[in-house]
């Protein structure tokens, strides 16, 4: 058995030596990029598609990644699978985009045939094949590996690679207790964004761009030149002004603006059934000390919303609990990250998720799920896969256009003579160094026994410091308090 001590690593290209520091070729390069498709992507699970989307038996739904397609579906007996996408004669592509087959699949070259499991189950002619290119097991579609988490499906292409689920940690640990498993999605966008995959993950991956990129969020009188700035908290946007006492009112309607400048924003996270109740609590008597008028209006706000979903039976984590675990907004920022392009947004039982596949060394496509959670037994139609849509769509919800203005703009200026390398802030950008570094594992060669660890400290809410991964260089200044063990989240 091949060890750490004695696996040899790849060299990196354009590697990251100093943690604050992240050189541009890793955003344009083609080699770099290639690298990344040959070392990096085959070994990670990636969501390839929510479970909604293949409700009964026969359904599927084909997903690709580079040259390489998967095809998850629902067998007869409730479970799902993943088989590669290419007939076993001759290679032709089954299937596209997603569907219905009652029986399973039939080649449009030859009519090879395959059940739901995967078996073949016709070859027209055997007596033409010599025996041995026909063996049944070898002729039934190869099996891709799958797991589920989340209201999802997740496949991956390795089959060394750990569990899903310890892939995953903290993250799936933090938003089981949002029971996102019972979200279900009620919008579906792509949007084609002409920047490199990595740059669209990062602009999700600090809340620092707030100030200067989605201004409607400060608070009246403030700009990014005079608001403070809160790691991990956020901005102080909509934090009260500094008096010594509250007005309820003025206090309830700053909050509630907010909420629905939000809700506008992003058309999902808060929705107008959130803002139906905290319009309810207009009239709420609030304590004047700033800090308890807003523990309570929140708190108060929590149980208002639990109540109503609880009412209406929909299955709702308890808010004001996730709350003083640290795990909800505004104890947290409501931005999850899964390595290596999966998020989580949850607020209020709703959440918005965003998924991120390379397209080419600058274009990627960037998903959006707007998800939110359904009476029990009741289940939203079914979504059509979406019309890819350019980072311009005036149809973008107003807060991710915001984002997909830079993220251009940024991948332009990753270019320029004399700029060699982004800066990093270890505190407040610190998962952007932190999932970089763990890049460099990947195509380095590490194995998964020093892998996972790295993953499992990139996994979490973002604003996190700069972490030491066990590999690659050592941050100068490592944050109290990165991120979440996820032994002690699972026993929260």
């Amino acid at each position: 058995m091949t060890t750490t001590d004695d696996r040899k690593t790849l060299p990196v290209p354009f590697a990251v030596t100093d943690a604050a520091r992240i050189p541009t070729a890793r955003y344009h390069d083609p080699n770099f990029y290639e690298l990344e498709r040959e070392q990096l992507w085959p070994k990670v699970w990636q969501m390839a598609c929510r479970l909604e989307e293949i409700p009964t038996p026969g359904d599927f739904v084909v997903y690709d990644i580079f040259d390489q397609s998967v095809i998850v579906l629902r067998d007869h007996d409730g479970s799902v699978k993943a088989f590669h996408n290419a007939c076993r004669h001759r290679g032709t592509r089954l299937a596209d985009d997603r569907g219905h087959v009652d029986n399973g699949f039939v080649c449009s070259f030859h009519a090879w045939c395959y059940g739901l499991d995967g078996a073949n189950t016709h070859i027209h002619a055997p007596e033409l094949f010599n025996a041995k290119d026909i063996v049944p097991d070898d002729v039934a579609l190869r099996r891709c590996r799958v797991e589920l988490w989340g209201g999802s499906a997740f496949i991956n292409f390795d089959d060394d690679a750990p569990p899903l689920r310890e892939s995953l940690e903290p993250f799936a640990s933090i938003l089981d207790q949002h029971h996102v498993d019972k979200m279900r999605a009620e919008w579906w966008v792509a949007i084609r964004v002409p920047a490199n995959w990595k740059v669209s993950v990062e602009a999700f991956l600090e809340g620092y761009h707030v100030l200067a990129t989605h201004p409607q969020l400060l608070r009246e009188g403030l700009t990014a030149k005079n608001a403070t700035y809160k790691p991990v908290v956020g901005t102080t946007f909509r934090d009260p002004p500094a008096v010594a006492a509250v007005d309820s009112k003025a206090f309830i309607d700053n909050t509630i603006g907010f909420l629905r400048t939000t809700s506008v924003g992003m058309a999902g996270m808060v929705h107008e059934k959130d803002l139906a109740v905290a319009e309810t609590l207009r009239d709420l008597e609030l304590p004047a000390p700033p800090d308890l008028a807003a523990k309570t209006f929140i708190g108060t706000l929590n149980n208002a919303i639990v109540d109503w979903n609880e009412q209406t039976g929909r299955d709702i984590a308890d808010l004001n609990d996730l709350l003083a675990k640290g795990l909800a907004f505004p104890a947290a920022h409501p931005v999850f990250f899964g390595f290596p392009n999966y998020f989580l947004l949850p607020v209020f039982g709703n959440a918005a998720s965003y998924r991120i596949r390379p397209l080419g060394p600058e274009e990627c496509l960037f998903e959006i799920w707007s998800l939110t959670l359904y009476p029990e037994g009741e289940e939203p139609p079914p979504l059509p896969t979406p019309d890819v849509w350019e980072c311009d769509d005036p149809r973008i919800p107003p807060i991710p256009t915001q984002d997909f203005t830079n993220t251009p703009r940024q991948q332009q200026g990753l270019h320029t003579k004399g700029f060699e390398f982004m800066r990093l802030s270890e505190e407040t950008e610190g998962v952007i160094s932190n999932y970089q570094r763990l890049i460099d594992g990947y195509l380095a060669g590490l194995g998964y026994e020093q892998l996972v660890p790295a993953v499992q400290k990139v996994n979490s809410e973002i604003e996190t410091p700069a972490a030491d991964l066990g590999f690659g260089p050592t941050p100068s200044v490592i944050g109290p308090g990165h991120g979440h063990d996820p032994e002690a989240v699972r026993q929260l």
